[in-house]
């Protein structure tokens, strides 16, 4: 057995494949770490480290925060995995804008862990959760105000959009459209969760936000680093 980690939160699992959960996977070990039959044996032996692999999965299932064992392609763990995807892309993103100084760069780190919690939600589907399931993974309205007034504070300081702009604008500006673009998609991978009462509405109105967010600090570092946005033409035909 193995399991993983949510947002700081255990829960069990099989194997969750390229999980953005960024997860330890450990296999069932004693109170040092050590396999069931080493203890009691000589302290002077050297302590087997965990593995990353458990083979939990190998079969195509993976285990929900509940227990539950679902196919791996399933809905729960096509949002997990694209949630996985989008704190991939932003921590690529990370690196550019930092190497430019930009002051967001703490905000998008929130933003990772947040998208930690949307897993820990996401795992925990309700048609088999417990109530003490749903207490460790209830996911706060108020990131959603946050990106808000985030969104707020940038937008104030852009030029108005005139046109349909395309993902340019040097290299932090279209990362973080590609970012965009990932979140829409796990925003789609979610709604139908929520349409089924599977996961709280508030994952999905927190990746629609997260969307405009990474949309705005998009045109903010084009901005801030002088790179002209291309603008869309209609071709001529």
């Amino acid at each position: 057995m193995a399991v993983w980690v949510f947002g700081g939160r255990f829960g069990l699992r099989g194997h969750l494949g390229a999980c953005r959960l960024l997860c330890l996977r450990f296999q069932s070990r004693g109170p040092q770490g050590e396999e069931d039959g080493d203890r009691g044996q000589s302290s002077s032996k050297a302590r087997r480290l965990p593995k990353i692999y458990t083979r939990t999965g190998d079969k195509g299932f993976s285990s929900t925060f509940t227990g539950e064992r679902r196919p791996k392609d399933d809905q729960v763990f096509e949002a997990v995995g694209t949630t996985d995807e989008l704190s991939s892309a932003i921590g690529f993103a990370m690196e550019l804008i930092t190497e430019k100084g930009h002051t967001f760069a703490e905000e998008l780190q929130k933003i990772q862990c947040t998208l930690q919690d949307v897993g820990s939600a996401l795992a925990t589907p309700r048609s088999s959760a417990r109530e003490a399931h749903l207490k460790h993974t209830a996911f706060e309205e108020g990131t959603i105000t946050e990106l808000e007034q985030w969104i707020d504070k940038y937008s104030s300081q852009l030029p108005p959009l005139t046109a349909f702009i395309l993902p340019s604008g040097g290299k932090s500006s279209s990362a973080l459209h590609f970012c965009r673009a990932v979140c829409r998609r796990a925003e789609r991978r979610v709604v139908p969760l929520v349409q089924t009462g599977e996961t709280d509405a508030n994952v999905a109105k927190f990746l629609n936000r997260l969307s405009d967010y990474l949309f705005t600090v998009a045109r903010y570092a084009a901005m801030k680093e002088g790179s002209q946005e291309k603008i869309y033409k209609k071709r001529d035909v």
